[in-house]
């Protein structure tokens, strides 16, 4: 005796194509163009990228970054981070932002809030060569990509320094990178060709140094580190 058997209609299947063109009322172009690619790779639809509200409404004693579209909160640098970044900007101003005794020419900068397209970035020191920005505008940000940065790295930072920031960095044309470490007491100087990032050089401790785009003077490493303790005397300072 032959079962019985339940049919069902046959669903028709939708093209890809369509699915690039299925929009609703609540749902726009942008976000449909999203989820396809989401479709494509396999992947959830992508999750809502931050702003810069986002940076606005963050905690007061955080430092608020929105790298790659991600809010990337961190905490206020430990004394060996300040250290460093005022004495590179002690030696650096008057050679190169007031010209005594040496060529003058750049506006630099602690810490500047940078929108570089959908990012926002806090170097720790940056500068643009006055011909591209003679004065710096009044404003919260600043949307012009400086020539050279410097990071001074601390724990909980230094793998986003490296990686995704170096990466937006090169892609907004800005030439030159120096990356500092307080803790292992070296910096490390790099130049974009406009393909990579090049090594022009690392030193550690108390080395004598020449290194683009301040080339024309010769720094004394150690000065980045004179005031500090020696980590053996605290070992309770924040990582960060």
């Amino acid at each position: 005796m032959a079962r019985n058997r339940r049919r069902t209609a046959a669903l028709p299947l939708r093209k890809r194509s369509d699915l690039s063109t299925a929009t609703t009322a609540s749902q726009p172009a942008s976000l449909a163009a999203a989820e396809l690619d989401c479709y494509r790779e396999g992947m959830p639809p992508a999750r809502k990228l931050a702003s810069y509200q986002d940076v606005l409404d963050a905690p007061a004693n955080m430092l608020a970054q929105v790298i790659h579209g991600v809010l990337h909160l961190s905490p206020r640098p430990a004394n060996r981070h300040s250290v460093a970044t005022s004495a590179l900007g002690d030696e650096l101003g008057l050679p190169f932002k007031r010209g005594r005794g040496g060529p003058g020419g750049w506006i630099l900068l602690d810490e500047p809030e940078l929108h570089l397209g959908a990012d926002i970035l806090v170097p720790d020191m940056a500068g643009w060569r006055k011909e591209r920005m003679a004065k710096v505008p009044n404003d919260a940000f600043i949307t012009l990509a400086p020539d050279w940065v410097a990071e001074v790295l601390s724990p909980s930072t230094a793998k986003y320094d490296r990686t995704d920031k170096l990466d937006i960095y090169a892609r907004e044309s800005v030439k030159w990178a120096w990356l500092i470490d307080p803790v292992g007491r070296t910096l490390e100087a790099l130049r974009h060709d406009g393909e990579h990032w090049t090594l022009l050089g690392t030193w550690r401790d108390d080395a004598r140094f020449r290194a683009e785009p301040f080339e024309a003077i010769e720094f004394e490493l150690a000065m980045l580190w004179d005031d500090m303790a020696d980590p053996a005397e605290n070992d309770t300072e924040n990582d960060d």
